[in-house]
């Protein structure tokens, strides 16, 4: 990877198109595993970055700082929130004086969405804001604008707050509107944030707002609509689907999209989801003798082991 002790182009090239497959990484097969790999990688690179100057060394420290946050989000995904804190803190650290806002913002809003799996939904909101106020300084980006809000709804939503869930979903809205055709003005890691995403999510939203009704049909869109590469978020969204579902009393349904969210996570290394599915096994709880719970029950014992 060194030229005469130096750190070449291409030896950067090659560092950057590694994290693209973490990202791809990251959505078929979940964070936790990845960990290792990421956290040796950071520390590779920030050693480089001493043998390095000029551009280089600029390019590296960004490179760095991205290998911190996914380091940070890998840990969240294994539900180790307090060293996800400290990677994410490094990828602050990483990026400042380079005046990134963009990527500041990112980090940001990982910290927001922890913050509300973590059960700190007031602490969530104002890190979706400051996010906010963090990307407005890189000017007009309308789609990443669209997922910070969308960041903020889940914080708002959290808190039992309607009316301001509603408005910051709004907001969400207008803005991926405004991105509309814009699409290769954003950053690359934001483009994961399409039309679909916007759907589901919302409807994620509105189901920790406890308006399933709504909710339904749209997290039923989203995940119609998701390919086979985003094996975590669809996982994911069966279980929101199966919860929208059971809250309503249609308790086959609701086993059947849980089933679902089974065998999307039989691949999958994510404490998140094995979270997921604890907290939907505990709905059933009072509907334990019925005989779709009772299926549902084999099943996850099948899979699960």
């Amino acid at each position: 990877m060194l030229a005469d002790g130096k750190v070449t182009r291409s030896a950067l090239s090659a560092l950057q198109s590694s994290v693209e497959d973490y990202w791809r990484r990251d959505d078929r097969h979940g964070g936790a595993s990845l960990r290792p790999a990421v956290v040796g990688h950071l520390r590779y690179v920030s050693q480089l970055m001493h043998s390095a100057d000029g551009s280089l060394r600029h390019d590296l420290q960004s490179l760095a700082a991205e290998l911190a946050r996914l380091a940070g989000w890998a840990c969240f995904d294994a539900r180790q929130y307090s060293t996800a804190r400290t990677y994410f803190t490094q990828a602050l650290r990483l990026c400042h004086g380079q005046d990134d806002h963009l990527f500041m913002a990112n980090v940001l809003s990982c910290m927001s969405l922890q913050a509300t799996y973590d059960g700190k939904p007031c602490d969530a909101v104002a890190l979706a804001c400051k996010a906010q106020d963090t990307a407005r300084a890189a000017g007009e980006q309308p789609l990443v604008m669209s997922m910070l809000h969308m960041r903020e709804a889940f914080a708002h939503a959290t808190l039992r707050d309607a009316p301001a869930c509603h408005q910051a979903i709004d907001r969400s809205r207008d803005a991926y509107e405004d991105a509309r055709g814009r699409v290769a003005e954003a950053p690359s890691w934001i483009r994961y944030f399409d039309e679909t995403k916007l759907i589901v999510d919302t409807g994620i939203a509105l189901a920790k707002l406890g308006e399933v009704t709504r909710a339904e049909p749209l997290i039923a869109e989203g995940l119609r609509r998701e390919t086979t590469a985003q094996q975590r978020g669809r996982a994911f969204h069966a279980f929101w689907l199966a919860t929208a579902q059971l809250q309503q009393g249609r308790l086959d349904a609701a086993c059947h999209s849980a089933g679902l969210a089974l065998d999307l996570s039989a691949s999958l290394d994510s404490p998140r989801i094995a979270g997921h599915v604890a907290d939907f096994h505990r709905l059933l709880a009072p509907h334990a003798r019925e005989t779709p719970v009772i299926a549902f029950e084999q099943h996850m014992r099948e899979v699960l082991g």
